[in-house]
């Protein structure tokens, strides 16, 4: 029977090997953990820009809708009623505030009086407009968005 020896086969290199290997291992896991970090952080960052964004873009869209309405509300009840001013809620998100100031020459039409809701001109150009103050305010108590958003925006329309 032969006997098998060990003394000519050196351990020293096969433990550095596996410690080398260790180590690597190692690296690669840090590596590959930091990315998948990174990843993960961006990936909820631009899901919060991308929603923000799309709010904005609603507000927007919905200012313009809100001057066209306030316009049709002007044609309907008249200048310078009380119910020019609107203000209402757009599917529970969106506040809408629409204040509307008439230019006019001296002699108002009838029903507009001098009053903070008129402003008085000289020239006959500038008769016969308003000028719309339209604000879209996303409201706190919904809780769909991480930052306030608000539109302001400012038309001069002729009547």
């Amino acid at each position: 029977m032969q006997r098998k020896n060990s003394i000519l086969k050196s351990s020293y290199f096969n433990s550095a090997r596996s410690g080398m290997a260790m180590i690597m291992a190692i690296a690669v896991i840090v590596i590959m953990a930091g990315i998948m970090a990174l990843s993960i952080s961006m990936t909820t960052t631009t899901t919060k820009r991308t929603a923000d964004l799309y709010l904005y873009e609603q507000a927007i869209l919905l200012s313009k809708s809100a001057t066209e309405y306030s316009l049709l509300r002007i044609a309907q009840d008249g200048p310078c009623s009380h119910e020019n001013d609107l203000s209402f809620v757009q599917d529970g998100i969106y506040s809408i505030d629409i204040i509307n100031r008439y230019v006019y020459t001296a002699p108002f039409p009838a029903g507009c009086a001098a009053a903070p809701t008129t402003i008085t001109v000289t020239t006959p150009e500038q008769n016969g407009s308003v000028i719309m103050d339209v604000t879209v305010t996303v409201l706190p108590s919904t809780n769909v968005t991480t930052e306030p958003i608000r539109y302001f925006r400012r038309t001069i329309q002729k009547l």
